[in-house]
């Protein structure tokens, strides 16, 4: 859409468009952008109460409504925005000028909510980029004649032009900016897997080969001590390099769990088989997905430290709540020593308070250890 600079015949009103427009160049955030876009096109076009409606991504309804000419109390007494229905539905349905003598006598006229002022005359443009409908500016109340002009509809065209290509730009800065953390957080992740993790387990070798040979009791103790600690460190890592890659990517619960079973199956000296049992895909939140992936990665890197196994069976069911258990043949565990500092079992723990779920440890009779993390499917 041509901006209409021909049919503006106010020197200055033309001046004052062209600055309005021109303002999508400033540094000013989308909000205060579209609202001085709307209090110019209220002050150009003579209008006493104007609005911007942003459509939603999918552009069925509303996500956004700035008003100008409405004080804050009389914005209170109104309630909830607009979604989109009556004359606002009719401008998302079918993007063109609407310019009308009296709002309330349109087919399509809704009506307004309690306390919601009269309106009259009205003026609506869609807020289009190359052919992209992103909302709808809205003016009513003619101030000094009873309908809006020609002249006024091809202003506020130019407005909201301007309007449309800033939430563009906006939204295209937002896509750019997503997709350039998620490249540097999993750039990140990679550098800590191949490199930090690799020194830090090569030094921790190269410290557990020293602690088997004679020396000072004192000094063989502060080596292990060391190693315990490189151990700790490495879990920490491990739980960071989770938290960059798997918070940031949506993959599916169920193939990040079987991949990272796989990635972690030579560090085991098996690979765990994977059951799954309910809706793990569509039954929880992402963000218990994010923890349990957490938990899953915590407890076989404990199984392949302490367990010795030659089995590891991991169960994920999703019911009434979701449930990760695994299970492994190992030398099992002491649990006086479950919640002792540097055993990686306290985080399991308070991932599950933190999402109000439970967290035990047992020794089966037939041996081995048998981890339960489960958490209330509504948190």
């Amino acid at each position: 859409m041509d901006v209409p600079y021909r049919r503006i015949n106010d020197p200055e009103k033309l001046q004052r468009l062209v600055a309005a427009i021109l303002m999508i160049e400033a540094n000013v955030g989308l909000p205060s952008l579209l609202r001085h876009l709307v209090e110019e096109a209220c002050s150009l076009v003579g209008a006493r109460y104007g609005a911007l409606g942003v459509l939603n991504e999918t552009r069925t309804a509303l996500a956004e409504f700035v008003t100008v000419g409405l004080s804050d109390d009389e914005e209170a007494e109104i309630g909830a925005r607009p979604t989109g229905r009556g004359v606002l539905g009719l401008l998302i349905t079918d993007p063109e000028p609407l310019r009308l003598d009296d709002l309330r006598s349109h087919a399509d006229s809704y009506g307004y909510p309690a306390h919601h002022p009269p309106m009259h005359s009205f003026l609506g443009v869609p807020v289009t980029v190359r052919g992209e409908v992103y909302g709808n500016l809205y003016l009513t109340d003619k101030l000094g004649a009873d309908t809006f002009s020609e002249e006024d509809e091809f202003m506020a065209a130019a407005l909201a032009l301007a309007a449309g290509v800033a939430i563009e730009n906006y939204r295209l800065h937002s896509a750019v900016n997503s997709l350039t953390m998620l490249e540097d957080r999993g750039r990140i992740a990679r550098d800590l897997h191949d490199q930090v993790i690799q020194r830090i387990f090569a030094v921790g070798m190269s410290l557990q080969s020293v602690s088997r040979m004679d020396g000072p009791p004192e000094i063989l103790d502060r080596v292990n001590r060391a190693v315990d600690d490189l151990d700790g460190t490495i879990d920490h890592i491990r739980t960071a390099i989770f938290d960059l890659e798997d918070s940031s990517v949506d993959r599916g619960l169920r193939r990040s769990a079987l991949d990272l079973a796989l990635e972690l199956a030579p560090l085991i000296g098996t690979r765990p088989e994977v059951t799954f049992h309910g809706p793990v895909e569509s039954g929880i939140s992402q963000r218990m997905a994010d923890h349990a992936l957490a938990v899953l990665r915590e407890a076989l890197t404990n199984v392949s430290k302490h367990a010795m196994a030659t089995r590891v069976h991991v169960r994920l069911a999703v019911a009434n709540d979701l449930r990760l258990e695994i299970t492994d043949n190992g030398v099992g565990t002491d649990l006086s020593a479950v919640t002792a500092e540097g055993r990686g079992l306290r985080n399991l723990r308070s991932r599950a308070n933190k999402l109000g779920g439970t967290f035990e440890v047992s020794t089966p009779e037939g041996g081995g250890t048998t981890v339960v993390w489960r958490v209330p499917r509504h948190e």
